[in-house]
């Protein structure tokens, strides 16, 4: 799991970084919660995160937003958050300029900033959103979210309310030609403290559906 250190736009950024094992492979780019309540990549959700996607054999990038860990700059309230976002997978992508398809995944603060890249970047065809904090940020710039996803929510998240993702999850699937799949997982809280199992069983039963050659979702 190699260090990497490379350009961004207020400096340089601090990542973990695992090659694809061969030629075409996907490429997945996992971003960390909130800087300021100690979001860093080495989150235990943002970890076991990348780890599932190298194991299905994705080039798989972390790093650190600015001003964190060794990444330069400061934080910039999600504005700069979302130029580091793209930077970094401009990087993962100089080396994998002909992956299959680009997958983004998040968890909190992390989930807001990945939608706002997925309506940037139309080569990205799926997404993992953990608790994104719906009642916090405003989401309305999916409008529409151009590729199918997962979110996923704690039944008992105090940061987040269910009820203000669901509200969400709804809004999304009034669309057209993508497919959002919702998993509420019992008991958890926001940090999914004692339910991580639940929430990596949630993500994996979702990449074997997505990632199966007859998937019905493209």
């Amino acid at each position: 799991m190699p260090e990497v250190i490379f350009p961004g736009p207020d400096g340089r950024l601090e990542g973990r970084f695992a090659p694809a094992p061969r030629p075409r492979a996907p490429v997945a780019m996992i971003l960390h919660p909130h800087p300021s309540s100690g979001g860093t990549m080495n989150n235990r959700i943002v970890q076991e995160l990348y780890k599932t996607f190298q194991r299905r054999g994705f080039a798989t990038l972390r790093f650190n937003f600015r001003g964190v860990g060794k990444s330069q700059g400061t934080f910039d309230n999600g504005v700069g958050e979302l130029s580091d976002a793209a930077s970094a997978l401009d990087w993962v992508q100089s080396f994998h300029p002909e992956a299959s398809t680009t997958w983004i995944a998040g968890f909190s603060f992390g989930a807001w900033i990945g939608m706002q890249l997925l309506m940037r970047r139309p080569e990205i065809r799926g997404f993992v959103s953990v608790a994104p904090p719906a009642n916090m940020y405003d989401f309305t710039f999916l409008a529409p979210c151009p590729a199918s996803g997962i979110i996923i929510q704690g039944e008992n998240d105090e940061v987040s309310p269910a009820g203000a993702t669901q509200k969400l999850v709804d809004k999304l699937r009034t669309q057209k030609h993508i497919t959002i799949h919702h998993d509420t997982i019992p008991k958890a809280n926001h940090f999914f403290e004692h339910e991580m199992p639940e929430l990596m069983g949630s993500v994996d039963k979702y990449l074997d559906m997505r990632l199966d050659p007859n998937s019905p979702i493209r």
